[in-house]
């Protein structure tokens, strides 16, 4: 049993190599030897505040495999309604009550992608992202952007510059004392979220972050919404 679902894996695996098309890809993480635990990867759909990014997957494939569906949960950060913001966690029929074992590995990462373009708030595996999706949709936008920005390296939106009413936290005019030294672009890409610059700039000094950084890793940018979220 064990080795048909080895060969059906890696024949899934063979199949993702040949495509060069949909950009998804999936990879062992400890190794060729082991082919149950894997990395799947995928871009951002276009025409969604995704666009740009890439998307990381865990993906550990169950004893019963294909009759039963791979656990997923994503790697990369994601404000997303069917995504826990915390943890990764995913809601999708897919990849539960709707899974069969004509199913891929493959299919499974297709329709996470898709999931980003077609977010189902009202089935939420994320209630304040979907609350805040149904009740302020353009600063779900902004911060389901500033996310991939931060998160899943897509590049920066020149809207950030500008000072227009969808960005009301980055007025070209705002006195630059109150970034207190640190990186402009580095502070608005966490006004982007919607929060305050003044606040923003006290919580990296508390942090000891040096006025001199120009980006965080992943753990200091964690701490920072952290404290952020906090203070709502």
């Amino acid at each position: 049993m064990a080795g048909n679902r080895t060969r059906r894996i890696a024949k899934e695996l063979a199949d993702i190599h040949a495509d060069t098309h949909s950009q998804i890809t999936a990879e062992p993480v400890g190794g060729q030897d082991d082919v149950t635990h894997l990395r799947g990867i995928f871009p951002g759909p276009p025409d969604t505040p995704y666009e740009g990014g890439t998307y990381k997957v865990d993906i550990k494939i169950p004893t019963d495999y294909p009759f039963r569906p791979p656990v997923m949960k994503f790697e990369t950060k994601v404000w997303h309604p069917n995504v826990s913001s915390q943890t990764g966690a995913i809601c999708l029929d897919t990849l539960s009550s709707a899974w069969s074992p004509v199913l891929t590995i493959k299919s499974a990462l297709i329709s996470l992608q898709s999931l980003l373009s077609t977010p189902e708030p009202k089935d939420p595996q994320d209630a304040e992202v979907a609350n805040m999706m149904l009740q302020r949709p353009q600063e779900f936008q902004r911060v389901a952007r500033e996310w991939a920005v931060i998160y899943a390296g897509a590049p920066s939106d020149d809207s950030g510059q500008t000072g227009t009413a969808e960005a009301p936290f980055m007025i070209e005019d705002e006195s630059l004392a109150q970034y207190n030294g640190y990186d402009r672009a580095l502070v608005d890409n966490f006004g982007a979220m919607g929060f305050q610059v003044t606040d923003i700039v006290r919580i990296f000094g508390e942090l000891g972050i040096s006025p001199r950084s120009h980006q965080l890793d992943e753990g200091q940018v964690d701490d920072v919404c952290a404290r952020l979220l906090a203070g709502l």
